[in-house]
This record gives C-alpha cells, sequence and structure tokens, in this order.
C-alpha cells in the first residue's frame, strides 16, 4: 500500500522548520539556510538537485537518499513553490529550481488560487490545488498509483496534514542551530494522542534524525 511520508524536513534545536520574514531572498526565512548543513553537502543533494558529482555519503547522505526511492508524487505548500502571495499576477513565476526541477513525478500545490499547470523539463509538472489538503492527497496517490506520496512542507502544510491523521511516517532532522522565531513544526498537533511513536533515531555532527511512524490505519482525506 502507498503511504503518505514526510522526509528531511529540517527543525532547529526551539523547533522552527523556517525563519522569521521569508521573502524572494530569503526563501527559508532569516537564518533558515542555516537548518540543512546536514544535506547541502551530501551526495544525493549534490547529485539530485544541484546536478553536480561529489559529495559526502554516510548516515546524512542515507537519509538524504530515502527521501527521493519510491516516490510517485509530492505535494507543496505554496510557500515551497514560490514567494508570491494572493492571485498569481502571470505564469511567469515557475519554482526555485530553474527549467528542471529535482522531483521528475507529478507535484500538487496547495493554494487558495486558480492557476493552470505547469509542465517543465524532467517530468516534473506543478499542479495547483485550491479544494484544500484532502483533494491535494487524493490526487496525489491517484498520480503515485502503488508508490509513495512526499508531503515536502512548509511547516504549516506538514501540520495540518499531521493534525488530520493522513501522515504514516515522517523523517524530521533537527539541526545544532537555533533560530529564535519563525514557524514552528509541531505547534499544534498532539502527537502522541494521534498516535505517532519514535522507530529510529540516529544521529551525525550536522543532524540527530528522528523518524516517527503513526500506529493504525491513516485516516480518509
Amino acid at each position: 500500500m502507498a503511504r503518505v511520508r514526510v522526509d528531511g524536513f529540517t527543525i532547529s534545536l526551539d523547533g522552527f522548520g523556517a525563519g522569521p520574514d521569508q521573502d524572494i531572498d530569503h526563501p527559508l526565512g532569516i537564518g533558515g539556510t542555516e537548518l540543512h548543513g546536514w544535506l547541502r553537502g551530501t551526495r544525493t543533494f549534490q547529485r539530485t538537485v544541484l546536478r553536480a558529482d561529489g559529495g559526502t555519503t554516510g548516515i546524512d547522505d542515507r537519509y538524504a537518499a530515502r527521501g527521493f526511492e519510491n516516490v510517485g508524487a509530492w505535494i507543496l505548500g505554496r510557500n515551497m513553490f514560490g514567494p508570491i502571495r494572493g492571485p498569481w499576477p502571470d505564469d511567469a513565476w515557475k519554482g526555485w529550481w530553474g527549467d528542471e526541477p529535482p522531483y521528475h513525478v507529478p507535484v500538487f500545490v496547495l493554494t487558495h488560487h486558480r492557476r493552470a499547470p505547469l509542465e517543465m523539463a524532467g517530468g516534473t509538472t506543478f499542479h495547483f490545488v485550491t479544494g484544500g489538503i484532502g483533494e491535494a492527497l487524493d490526487r496525489a496517490l491517484a498520480a503515485a498509483g502503488d508508490r509513495d506520496v512526499r508531503i515536502g512542507g512548509g511547516a504549516a502544510a506538514i501540520r495540518q496534514y499531521l493534525q488530520a491523521g493522513l501522515v504514516d511516517e515522517l523523517h524530521v532532522a533537527i539541526a545544532p542551530v537555533l533560530l529564535g522565531r519563525g514557524e514552528r513544526l509541531f505547534d499544534g498537533p498532539d502527537m502522541r494522542a494521534l498516535g505517532y511513536r519514535c522507530v529510529r533515531l540516529e544521529s551525525t555532527e550536522q543532524a540527530v534524525h528522528v523518524v516517527l511512524r503513526r500506529d493504525g490505519e491513516r485516516l480518509a482525506g
């Protein structure tokens, strides 16, 4: 059965998944790029996102790689797609990643404003979903077939799916960074009451990797 997963979502020691004041110059908020030191140097990130050679192997790379394995569709919050707020002024903004995003499968973007699908090089098509998290998940599961759906973030989108009991497994990387302000991941969901438990914990110099899994069947979207 296809799973709904969160992989590689990084939070600070004080619980923030992004810093304050997100904009086009600070897509992860002020200080947010400091969260991802564990990821940027890995062989998986270098090859998959930057299309470059080299990179480190080991525990951090293993967690980076597992986030791309058996993924048939992605779901992103609108802030993950770009800095534009409100109605789309036009179709000029095509994401942060250039002409060939690193997804290579359908991506469903949560938004309140309609926009035509955006087909990119390498197999990625962005679909803009205005019907909420349930519609996005139904469409993503249908597109993924027998593969998994990965919820890429941001924190607000993940919180909604967690609160609804729709995430089967969650990998969080905790970076040795303090942000002070920003957007918290676990501000709201009662993870214990929702049935999540820690099934794996590993640490490196760059991060503590925690895998949480939900007991029982996924709730209906």
